[in-house]
Order: C-alpha cells, then structure tokens, then sequence
C-alpha cells in the first residue's frame, strides 16, 4: 500500500506581521530564520515516509506560483487550487477523491503547513506506526500531542485510555472532540491525563475517509465524486472553480471526526506547536539565560528580558531596556510591540 502525502496550504495566516501578509501568510515564510520556510520544512519532515511523486499540495489559487517556487520536486498537477476558501473538509474531500482516482490503495497523512515539530524523528516513528495501523483497519487516527500547559488556543481530543487498541498499544479510541477551552477549563483537562491537544494531523486510508465522507457529509462528497471523470485532464480546474464554492464551509473535525464511530488517537510528543504568534515562537525558540530568543546573527541585547527578537536583514540591531517585548524588521517595516498586545498587530498592520 502506497503512502501519500497531503499538505494543506490555503491558509491566511498573517499573525506574523510584518513578516507575513494575506499575499505571503506564514507558510510561505522563514519564520524560523534557518533558511527553509514553514512549508518547506513540513515537506523535509516526511522525507523517508512519502516520495515527492506521491506528495499533494492542496492551496488558494493565489498562492500556486508560490508553493510551485517552493516545492520544486512536486508535481504541478499535484498542486491542487480552491478557487475560494471553504475550510478543512472540502479540501480533504477534494484531495481524498483525487488520489482515489489516481491511487484507490492509497494510505494518506494529512498535514497542515505551518507546524513545527522539533523532533523529526520522533515524529517519523509515530507518523510511521500510525500509518501501519491504518493499513491494516478501516480506522481514521488523528495525532494528540501531550500538553504541556493549559492552553486556550487549541482544541482537545478526550480519548479512553482504559483499552487499548489490539493492534497498536499507543493508539487509543476517541471519546470526543473538545472546543478551544476558557482557562478554567484547560486547567480542568491538564489534571487529567486524557486531554491531548488537537494536533490537526489525520492518517487514513483513502477508502476509509471517502466512505466516512459520504456517509456524514454528503453533500461535500457528492461534488468531487461527481468530478471523477474530469480529475488529472484539461477540464479539471474549470470544474472544480465551477463546483468548490457550492460545498459548505465546515472543518473535518464537525463534518467526520466528531461523528464517525472508528476514530483513533495516537497521544504523542515530538515537539509540536501551530506557531500561531510571536508569543508561541518564543515558547518554541531558544533562550538566552534571560529569556530572550533572537532570530538573527547581529542582534545585541542589554539588559532585556523575555523578549522575541526575529531581525534576519543586514542591519546591527541594539536593543537596551526592554521585557516582554516582540521586535521585528522586514521589508523596511519595523514592529515593536508588547507580547502581552500582541492580539493588535492586526490593528497595526492596517494602519
């Protein structure tokens, strides 16, 4: 059975101002100042699971040139394009019946592109183990990654360690999906050790997902199963621009997770974060003994403590005085910002 890899790459994200704008979001970006953008590195990390031939990218039609620029290895017609954006279970709908033509055996990992984990090869393992348990049931497993704080940003995966499963002793059945919690209630779900944060991460098979799909949500599924004769021609794009907007907006987790009954996790820990601020890439950057983290190679800090410095352009940067500040140069814009007002960079940016 083969594996292939998709790897969702339509996202707006442009928390990182100014480093990352609705015409660059962060996937696109070197948010890590190690010369390899977010979605790069997604694609590095399944280096020995998937080949680049079996790799699908599924992404807004204006981010095409982009992603083409920066996955040369695959292929164009494997660069699926939403013509507008309708969330997670229309492109997983569209990509699934797409590989289901090409490849009806095919074994998929599903990713979004803007993760990080810091240890490949943890992940590989625990991505690889999953994946042959997969291979071998009708089940859909979606990673949980051990939290590590009461976090509010993210949802949760309830799961019943009492049992489990025959065939993989650290895959466990779903209880239920949860929300982003308040903080009273991610509090309540770190004294338990049945909490894991939602990671995103999916592993089927194509004809497990295609059947879920028709069954709980039937109308998503009816318009790419309906396109099966046009998929890998000339007509497929016009089709596709043509019927993608009929599908309604919904995540995968309401339209399939939460309802389908042979749903797995598989509790986890290799460092994973969604990089979804500047506060969360200080939590996940390297600190000095003062609990500043710098991105760059000519930046001086004095008396600072608990800053996040990303200044990667050619000028010597002095900063003096500051605690729990972002600092960030890009493109001739510079943004200095209390981390505890980071939610107005937005604001900034429109300015």
């Amino acid at each position: 059975m083969s594996t292939h890899l998709v790897i969702m790459a339509g996202g707006i994200g442009s928390r990182f101002w100014p480093m990352s704008t609705v015409e660059r979001p962060k996937q696109f970006i070197d948010v890590l100042g190690c010369g390899r953008t977010l979605l790069q590195l997604t694609l590095d990390r399944f280096g020995d699971i998937c080949p680049p031939e079996n790799v699908w990218v599924v992404t807004n039609a204006n981010y095409a040139q982009q992603v083409c620029e920066q996955l040369p290895d695959v292929p164009v017609s494997h660069v699926l394009l939403e013509p507008c954006r309708r969330n997670t279970a229309p492109c997983i709908a569209y990509v699934s019946w797409r590989i289901k033509a090409e490849d009806p055996k095919a074994n998929i990992v599903v990713t979004p592109s803007d993760h990080i984990v810091l240890k490949p090869e943890e992940f590989r393992r625990v991505v690889s183990s999953a994946l042959r348990f997969t291979a071998e049931t009708d089940s859909i497993v979606t990673l949980g990654m051990k939290p590590t704080r009461p976090e509010t940003g993210y949802g949760y995966i309830q799961a019943d360690l009492s049992v489990a499963s025959a065939r993989n002793r650290e895959i466990f059945r779903v209880d239920s999906f949860k929300e982003k919690p308040d903080r009273e209630t991610a509090e309540r779900y770190i004294r338990r050790n049945n909490f894991f944060w939602n990671s995103g991460l999916f592993i089927f098979r194509v004809s497990t997902i295609v059947n879920a799909l028709r069954i709980y949500a039937p109308q998503i599924s009816r318009i790419f199963e309906d396109l099966l004769p046009v998929y890998g021609t000339a007509q497929e794009q016009a089709a596709i621009d043509e019927q993608f907007p009929k599908c309604e907006s919904i995540s995968i987790d309401y339209a399939v997770m939460e309802k389908a009954e042979e749903i797995f996790v598989f509790p986890a820990d290799f460092g994973w974060s969604d990089l979804g601020t500047w506060g969360s890439l200080h939590d996940n950057t390297p600190k000095d003994a003062h609990g500043n983290a710098c991105i760059g190679s000519q930046i001086s800090l004095y008396d600072c403590r608990d800053c996040m410095v990303h200044t990667t352009e050619e000028r010597r940067v002095i900063i003096q005085g500051l605690e729990g500040y972002i600092v960030v140069e890009k493109d001739n814009m510079l943004l200095i910002c209390r981390q505890s007002d980071e939610q107005r960079i937005q604001q900034f940016s429109k300015e």
